[in-house]
């Protein structure tokens, strides 16, 4: 969705009783769309003491991470007020135990809860039970190429011509390397976001100290867009190249590619039997633009490109994708909204 989408959608749900939840990979623009909706909250009329914004990536608050500093900092702050008030918490996967914090604040009530982050974990585990059916997410993805076009205002006249396709799919949907025009800043970003999805959001969060098994299962999926790929087929072309892993090592790192938002998984599922295979998945990448500038190969494999394209495209506008298989032959794609 578009940003702007994002905002009309959050604007849908305000005052709702059930808590926001923002997910996606980092750098996406769920900071941008929470300041964005702080910055409505204050143009209609919202009193500033009534609008509680943490952002945990800012020192500021790292004295909080941690459910009981937290809770006491908002009890002393915000708890005693008679209005309502808005709570909007950033990158709040940082803060240990949170769900227990947001759960507190929606048993007192008087209050309208949104939160961001950037890790599937966060819903996941014994805690996350506290909010079962207590809560909406809203996933985002960096620019589609629609919306990149609007946001890098390539717009002339309604006219385009494959040299802003080309840039698009090379460079990817990031808003920050978007709005950018030279060629080494727009790499040096991409670097830079690549490297804190890869060393905070996957091998600090998995406690692996192998970063060069962590950078090539990595670069083997930008490598292999759109192939059923099973674990058993990493493991194996990484013993022929002299690394030799467990399928059951791929797997754990495969999983915490996908809970960074880093990779989706696409599974098969067989059209005619109604049911979804579950061996060999294919597995598409949250932006081509990090992939390009990770391998350095934009004009290799330029068809699983296009396909990773559509693949993010039908995901963001709310369908569930599957690759099918029809008998023998195989279908680029299944998407599933609804009844349609």
């Amino acid at each position: 969705m578009k940003h702007r989408d994002n905002l009309e959608l959050l604007l849908k749900y305000q005052n709702l009783e059930m808590i926001k939840l923002i997910t996606g990979v980092r750098r996406s623009g769920k900071s941008f769309l929470l300041k964005l909706f702080k910055e409505h909250l204050a143009m209609t009329g919202v009193k500033t003491e009534c609008i509680a914004y943490y952002n945990f990536e800012n020192l500021e608050y790292a004295g909080l991470l941690d459910a009981m500093s937290l809770y006491e900092d908002l009890k002393k702050k915000y708890l005693h007020q008679q209005e309502q008030i808005y709570y909007l918490f950033d990158e709040m996967q940082f803060v240990e135990d949170w769900q227990k914090v947001v759960n507190s604040l929606h048993a007192n009530g008087n209050c309208d809860i949104y939160v961001t982050g950037s890790n599937a974990t966060m819903l996941s585990g014994e805690l996350a039970t506290h909010l079962t059916g207590r809560y909406i997410q809203i996933e985002m993805t960096p620019l589609s190429y629609s919306e990149y076009l609007e946001f890098a205002s390539v717009d002339k006249g309604g006219i385009y011509d494959s040299t802003h396709l080309d840039t698009y799919m090379q460079y990817g949907g990031f808003p920050l390397a978007a709005l950018q025009q030279d060629e080494d800043v727009k790499n040096a970003i991409l670097s830079g976001i690549y490297g804190d999805i890869i060393l905070r959001d996957v091998a600090l969060r998995g406690e692996i100290t192998d970063l060069n098994l962590l950078a090539r299962v990595v670069h083997f999926l930008m490598d292999n867009i759109g192939q059923p790929i099973s674990t058993t087929n990493i493991a194996n072309t990484l013993k022929s190249s002299g690394h030799a892993v467990s399928p059951t090592t791929i797997g754990k790192i495969i999983h915490l590619l996908k809970d960074a938002y880093l990779f989706y998984e696409c599974s098969r599922f067989d059209i005619r039997g109604k049911n979804r295979l579950r061996n060999t998945p294919k597995y598409y990448i949250v932006d081509l633009g990090l992939r390009n500038n990770e391998l350095g190969s934009f004009s290799r494999n330029y068809g699983s490109q296009l396909e990773n394209m559509v693949f993010l495209e039908l995901f963001r506008r709310g369908y569930e994708v599957y690759t099918g298989k029809l008998g023998d032959r195989e279908i680029d794609f299944w998407a599933v909204r609804g009844d349609e």
